[in-house]
């Protein structure tokens, strides 16, 4: 694998995609600290043929858990499918990491709201390029002269500032992590300061477009966003294993791993957490398997019809611009990739993939660097798959 100076020129267009995005006790033990070894099995979606030598991503899983890291699950699908995890689903037991443990999906979360507002553009029940006022009035004060669009919304153009949140740090959130904050406090507190600048002006990506979305979903249809999320996307695709928390339940159900970060200049378990704040832009409870099914799906066009997921994978006309809807392009040795990252503490999840599907990646990691720069992450346990 290459340097990451070299990685980081290779990389054009958006190596930002794939960066973006209980108690507080130390955790000790020895042997739950050593090193499990990499199990590598075979995928069982999209079995084809194909050139792909897994050796770096069988280094990057080498080693783990580390001082970062302390659980990875891998798949590679397209010409050629691999998967392969390590590490441990706790750092107490030392009990070996599950190939199929369910993970807060974060931002990837984005990817299934645009697709279910195309979904409605398809039954014309929404127009892309109509004011978001239309579909929830009352939403802006007059300070917004001029509204932003469904679409503008999809491609982080809208202008609308960030909303409320429970801090900035992964430390000041903890403080909070059993709190509520309504997606309707969020954009409220976001509206009330007014436009940032006028839509289509220029791309900054954030959780509010989504969050205003995911309202949008919820008044056009007259029904919760998880809902018609599960009914639209995931049980389409077979995503059994895919949901959102109940309301602030924080916990994910199911066999997962523990996830951890540094708080107070110490180890500490954040797996028990309420992101129901994140809403439809990042409270999504999946797994590799489910997201890999997503990516199959979505760009074999079984999700949004194809003349609405063209319009998804283009980048509007604006400057700096690297984002379609929800996914990012970005180039890496000549070949066009799609993607999306996702970052709570303790979680960082990737999804990628070529147009044709001819390389697919999809990894969930537990880092307690999740929610920092995430180029280095993805530079292990992504770029591999893609590089010649």
């Amino acid at each position: 694998m290459t340097s990451r100076t070299t990685a980081r020129a290779r990389v054009t267009a958006a190596s930002a995609l794939l960066a973006s995005s209980l108690l507080l006790v130390p955790l000790a033990g020895t042997a739950a600290a050593q090193p499990v070894p990499a199990t590598v099995t075979a995928a069982h979606t999209a079995p084809r043929t194909g050139a792909f030598d897994p050796t770096a991503l069988e280094k990057a899983l080498t080693g783990i858990p580390d001082g970062d890291v302390s659980a990875a699950l891998i798949r590679v699908g397209g010409k050629g499918n691999w998967a392969g995890s390590a590490g441990v689903r706790d750092l107490r037991t030392g009990a070996p990491a599950l190939p199929h443990a369910r993970f807060r999906a974060g931002s990837t979360t984005k990817v299934v709201t645009a697709a279910v507002v195309l979904q409605l553009v398809a039954e014309k029940r929404v127009d892309l390029d109509a004011p978001v006022t239309r579909y929830l009035p009352g939403l802006l004060p007059p300070s917004f002269a001029k509204p932003p669009t469904v679409r503008h919304l999809l491609t982080y153009t809208s202008g609308l500032r960030p909303g409320a949140s429970l801090g900035s740090t992964t430390e000041e959130m903890y403080a909070h992590r059993f709190e509520t904050l309504t997606p309707e406090q969020v954009v409220a507190a976001s509206v009330a300061q007014g436009p940032a600048y006028d839509p289509g002006e220029r791309q900054e990506y954030g959780n509010i477009h989504y969050t205003v979305l995911g309202l949008l979903i919820e008044k056009v249809t007259g029904d919760r966003y998880a809902h018609q999320a599960a009914v639209r996307v995931f049980r389409p695709l077979g995503m059994r294993h895919t949901g959102f928390p109940c309301g602030p339940d924080p916990r994910i159900h199911g066999p997962h791993h523990r996830a951890y970060a540094d708080i107070g200049g110490r180890t500490t378990d954040v797996t028990e957490w309420n992101m129901s704040d994140r809403f439809a832009a990042g409270d999504m409870i999946s797994t590799t398997a489910d997201l890999e099914r997503l990516v199959f799906g979505l760009f074999g066009g079984k999700v949004v019809p194809r003349p609405l997921l063209d319009q998804m994978l283009t980048v509007p006309r604006v400057d700096g611009a690297t984002y379609g809807m929800a996914l990012e392009r970005y180039v890496i040795d000549g070949r066009e990739i799609w993607g999306k990252t996702g970052s709570r503490p303790g979680y960082h999840t990737v999804l990628a993939a070529t147009r044709d599907l001819s390389r697919t990646v999809v990894y969930s990691v537990n880092a307690k660097s999740a929610r920092e720069d995430g180029f280095p992450l993805v530079q292990r346990f992504a770029l591999p798959a893609f590089e010649s």
